[in-house]
């Protein structure tokens, strides 16, 4: 005499079965589709010059603007001058972490020893040889980029407190931020890369609006922002 199955009881292993079965499915769809969306490694295109130049020499860039923007966040006297300085510390400390990441996915060294020398040639060079010059006489003991503090500033700037920390910092702040603009525009419009040039063009949005801030509250002070270096 044959056994008849008992639906009822068997529905429950059906649909643990059918469940496991999706999930599995939903898995290796959604393998597929990272191996569809991830590139091979040889399929990838190589950083052009600029791609690694922008990401060497933006990276140090970036570094002495957190080294401001903490001091500034610890001791400034103004709140808004404390959250601008968190913001442009967590904004650039993310920046550094993208761009060194790539600097390490391409094989190539963090910094750079030819600053700006990506940015192609002309007139950059008689550029890069001013700013040689202006390293050896403040005493930094290398080749600045434009903008960027020599170590008396800094100095000056670890000193002060209250409102005339708050100036200085942004005076200093206002010019790195201009300083660095050139970098991040060329690196926008000549990167081989649309990720490398989309960061330059969010860092080129983001330090305008930025330095229009902080033109206006040098302003309210009543203190003139300092020449381009």
């Amino acid at each position: 005499m044959s056994t008849q199955e008992n639906p009822g009881a068997s529905m429950p292993v059906r649909i643990a079965i059918a469940v496991v079965a999706a999930a599995a499915l939903l898995l290796l769809g959604g393998a597929g589709g990272l191996l569809i969306a991830t590139p091979s490694h040889d399929s990838e295109p190589a950083p052009s010059a600029v791609d690694i130049g922008f990401a060497q020499d933006m990276s140090t860039h970036h570094q002495q603007a957190v080294t401001m923007a903490t001091l500034a966040r610890e001791h400034a006297a103004d709140v808004a001058v404390r959250q601008l300085a968190f913001d442009i510390e967590t904004n650039q400390r993310d920046q550094i972490g993208r761009m060194q990441g790539w600097l390490n996915l391409w094989g190539e060294p963090t910094g750079s020893t030819s600053p700006m020398r990506w940015m192609g040639s002309g007139g950059h060079e008689h550029g890069m040889e001013q700013h040689s010059m202006h390293g050896a006489a403040t005493g930094s003991g290398a080749a600045t980029m434009p903008g960027m503090a020599d170590t008396a500033e800094l100095d000056r700037l670890r000193g002060l407190d209250g409102p005339a920390f708050d100036a200085y910092f942004l005076q200093l702040m206002l010019r790195h931020h201009e300083g660095g603009a050139p970098m991040a525009r060329y690196g926008a419009e000549h990167a081989g890369l649309e990720p490398v040039r989309g960061l330059a063009a969010n860092m080129l949005g983001s330090q305008g609006t930025e330095s229009e801030l902080m033109r206006g509250m040098l302003a309210d002070r009543g203190v003139a922002p300092l020449p381009a270096n």
